[in-house]
């Protein structure tokens, strides 16, 4: 099981997560030995740098594993359509530089984008599936438009390997929940409010008993907490994983 955070650059996590005076360079080296996992959100926004994924790489513990967002210009801006070479750059930029601790690639669809399975089918074709070094490359699609209930969209991801993301968005978008390839991928946005609210220890342990059960159907399961307002996402990260009997060793 990988437990873990989107992203780790907040500033309000300065004064409630991380140690005092540690310098920001070294906040994912911190938040590394205390969970196991990590989602790179920065690359959604903009292409990131091969020294950065390299540098990710060197200072972050041998068993750690980074889910990479993919680009909002493939997903949110081309919509998914003519994005050969959109793709070709946003691999190119040194996601493979993270070697063995490279982990999902996670696409966020907007929430204007309805379900068309045309259009799926042909972004599904064009993904990468293996690294450069032969790695095999897993992929999750974060649907946020109620056309996704169509239960043909869980029959697509399964007939291409994809993992449907299990996305509780305090009832903002629609919740599916479905295993659909061999590993299964979550994100906790807040349960009460979007990106805002605690996962207090009641709903902390309804998740946990939801991801044994899912693990036992699937196998690695990724769950990353979205919910960064007041560094709530590192402190339920680690209280799940200890729940989960997969603690962090500082």
């Amino acid at each position: 099981m990988w437990i873990g955070t989107s992203g780790w650059n907040y500033p309000e996590w300065r004064e409630r997560f991380y140690p005092k005076g540690l310098p920001q360079r070294r906040w994912l080296e911190h938040l590394s030995r205390t969970v196991n996992s990590v989602e790179i959100n920065g690359s959604f926004y903009a292409l990131q740098r091969p020294t950065s994924y390299q540098r990710w790489r060197e200072e972050t513990p041998d068993d750690f594993v980074f889910a990479v967002k993919g680009s909002r210009f493939i997903t949110h801006m081309k919509r998914l359509r003519d994005v050969d070479d959109a793709l070709a750059n946003f691999f190119g930029s040194g996601v493979f530089l993270l070697g063995p601790k490279l982990g999902p690639i996670l696409w966020q669809l907007p929430a204007t984008m309805p379900f068309d399975p045309d259009l799926l089918t042909a972004f599904f074709d064009r993904l990468p599936r293996v690294t450069d070094a032969g790695q095999p490359i897993r992929h999750a699609l974060e649907p946020r438009h109620p056309g996704f209930t169509e239960p043909m969209f869980l029959d697509l991801l399964r007939e291409h390997g994809i993992a449907l993301v299990i996305a509780d968005t305090a009832g903002k978008f629609p919740y599916l929940e479905d295993v659909t390839a061999d590993y299964v991928y979550l994100r906790l946005h807040g349960d009460e409010e979007l990106y805002a609210s605690d996962y207090g220890e009641a709903a902390l342990s309804l998740w946990a008993k939801k991801i044994r059960d899912l693990a036992g159907a699937a196998g690695d399961v990724y769950v990353y907490f979205d919910n960064d307002i007041n560094a709530h996402a590192p402190w339920n990260a680690i209280t799940l994983a200890g729940m989960l009997a997969t603690p962090r060793q500082p």
